[in-house]
């Protein structure tokens, strides 16, 4: 430091400099748990097959087309909150989305239906 610059009492960063450490490897990653308990459900909603048109709007009437948990809570017209949609916390939400997909595919494209009712 010059004499004429006072002294700070913080260090001064003066440089970069980047280190590599080409001798370091990663961690491993540990194994994922091999335990699936819905692992049989998801199967038997995945394989699941809908060829009757009596099964297929039994599925749609029951499978809403959107979470009946979301909601706006509003009190003289201004919304207080907003309850977001709890249905993806269901495990097997995937599977029951796709087998009421399918059960809509079979109605328009089997059996030639109009699905509008459901949407």
């Amino acid at each position: 430091m010059n004499a004429s610059q006072p002294k700070s009492p913080h260090p001064v960063l003066v440089t970069w400099s980047w280190i590599t450490h080409s001798h370091v490897t990663p961690a491993p990653i540990p194994p994922q748990p091999t335990v699936a308990p819905l692992r049989p459900l998801r199967n038997w909603l995945n394989n699941l097959s809908v060829e009757n048109p009596w099964l297929a709007h039994k599925l749609c009437q029951l499978i809403p087309a959107q979470c009946p948990f979301e909601r706006d809570v509003k009190l003289g017209g201004r919304t207080l909150f907003h309850i977001p949609p709890l249905c993806k916390l269901n495990p097997l939400y995937e599977e029951v989305v796709g087998l009421r997909f399918r059960a809509l595919c079979y109605l328009a494209d089997v059996c030639g239906e109009d699905i509008s009712r459901y949407c």
